[in-house]
């Protein structure tokens, strides 16, 4: 980026969000071959995807490439290891993931695509929330030994998706009690990284991508100062202030590359990008 002055920087970075990449069509699922073609468009296109080290620096101040995006990836399915790793290797492409961390299990990793071994069942997410419900995460979702991999493959980074994927605003009508039980599910999803990957970082994408005053105050004070939402857009500098950052997201469906190309179009201009939100809502 050295000596590319703020013209050739980018006006605004999309961040993309998926959960499954999966032969089991169901709710927030993207074909392996859309999804490849989604990641051979970006490649192709002379797209960047960064880092979170990197979209914080960008949030406060500091350039990026033109054509920047992020990819994010909630919850942590086995399917991320077995169709869309392998992809984003190909192509040189990074992603981050958020782990719910009291869902993952150990054992040795499975076949993943492109390997030419036979691949692993995937539950649709429909019969991946039953599992997990039945104390079955196993069946659904990552190994550590996968993250490993990973990581070491530089594919990508992990983050917290707290520990136990619990919604507490809706669990608790007293405040003080939701605002202890979150702070111990962040606590405990911090204590699980810290000791599985040597560092937890602070970033946070809480499920639904929920927060109030109350969470925003509880993970602030649990060391989080980003935070991933489900809220549509694209992200800019000086959005918040420089201490604390919300991130909009821009949900990925299971369409050709036209859908895709389409709206990072739009997101990477910011008048193009707000006049849109704003007609669309």
């Amino acid at each position: 980026m050295a000596g590319g002055g703020m013209t050739r920087s980018a006006r605004a970075v999309p961040v993309l969000m998926y959960h499954h990449i999966s032969t089991s069509p169901g709710m927030i699922t993207v074909s392996p071959d859309h999804f490849a073609a989604q990641m051979a468009y970006l490649a192709n296109a002379g797209y960047t995807t960064i880092g979170s080290m990197q979209l914080a620096a960008y949030l406060a101040g500091e350039p990026l490439p033109k054509k920047s995006v992020m990819l994010t990836f909630d919850d942590g399915y086995l399917d991320n290891w077995v169709h869309a790793h392998p992809v984003l290797q190909a192509h040189g492409l990074t992603a981050l993931c958020f782990l719910v961390t009291s869902w993952i299990g150990e054992g040795r990793a499975p076949a993943r695509a492109r390997s030419g071994a036979a691949l692993p069942p995937l539950l649709n997410h429909r019969d991946g929330e039953m599992a997990i419900e039945n104390g079955e995460s196993d069946r659904a979702i990552l190994r550590w030994s996968e993250i490993d991999a990973m990581r070491e493959a530089g594919t990508f980074e992990f983050h917290s998706h707290t520990h136990s994927h619990v919604r507490w605003d809706q669990m608790s009508a007293d405040a003080d009690d939701k605002c202890a039980r979150l702070a111990r599910d962040l606590i405990d999803s911090r204590t699980t990284l810290k000791a599985r990957l040597g560092a937890a970082s602070d970033h946070l994408c809480c499920p639904q991508g929920y927060y109030d005053d109350d969470y925003r105050r509880v993970a602030i004070q649990a060391g989080f100062r980003h935070f991933y939402t489900c809220e549509a857009g694209s992200n800019y500098p000086g959005n918040d202030d420089n201490a604390v950052r919300s991130i909009t997201r821009l949900e990925v469906r299971d369409r050709p590359t036209s859908w895709l190309a389409s709206r990072l179009w739009v997101h990477t201009r910011p008048a193009i990008s707000r006049t849109y939100l704003k007609i669309k809502r």
